[in-house]
């Protein structure tokens, strides 16, 4: 796999009420543009009801071999949320790293409630094949906060799951 190809990305929103058309999803398009931005190729957002249809999801993602997926919802502590549940079981190893730090940006960012998110982040992986999956929060702002936590650092981490040597301050 070549160091220089543009990561295939996957959005997936989970929720029960966008994904029965009660309301439009608002997280998964602020994703989907910012990984555009970032030069990654964009797959969705896939709009699913939260729990089992977000595993199905990631394992679809991971069939099709993207280089990350990366949900919006489900991550908070009412009894419908499930998105970690369905989330970890799928992962080789967790990067709690990137989970503190979207909690910890927007605790920074004076909203509190970022302190109940229990999304993911972590490496699936299936015949050889590496994927990187991180759950954002399903707000708008939310979801935007999460992306300017990992801008700085996506690339580089999908650069590593192809086995790309860590870069060098000159």
């Amino acid at each position: 796999m070549s160091e220089d190809r543009v990561p295939r990305t996957v959005v997936v929103t989970a929720s029960d009420r966008a994904s029965e058309g009660v309301y439009t999803d608002r997280s998964g398009p602020v994703v989907a543009e910012r990984l555009r931005a970032l030069g990654c190729a964009v797959v969705g957002p896939w709009v699913v009801p939260d729990g089992p249809p977000v595993a199905e999801a990631l394992e679809r993602a991971l069939e099709e071999r993207a280089d990350a997926v990366l949900t919006t919802g489900g991550t908070g502590i009412a009894p419908h949320d499930r998105t970690p549940e369905v989330t970890r079981p799928l992962l080789v190893c967790e990067v709690p790293g990137i989970a503190e730090a979207l909690r910890a940006a927007g605790r920074d960012k004076g909203v509190p409630t970022a302190m109940l998110s229990r999304g993911l982040a972590g490496i699936a992986e299936r015949d050889g094949h590496r994927m990187l999956v991180v759950n954002l929060p399903g707000s708008r702002g939310g979801a935007s906060d999460g992306m300017d936590v990992l801008e700085p650092v996506l690339l580089h981490a999908l650069a590593q799951l192809r086995g790309g040597d860590h870069s060098r301050a000159e």
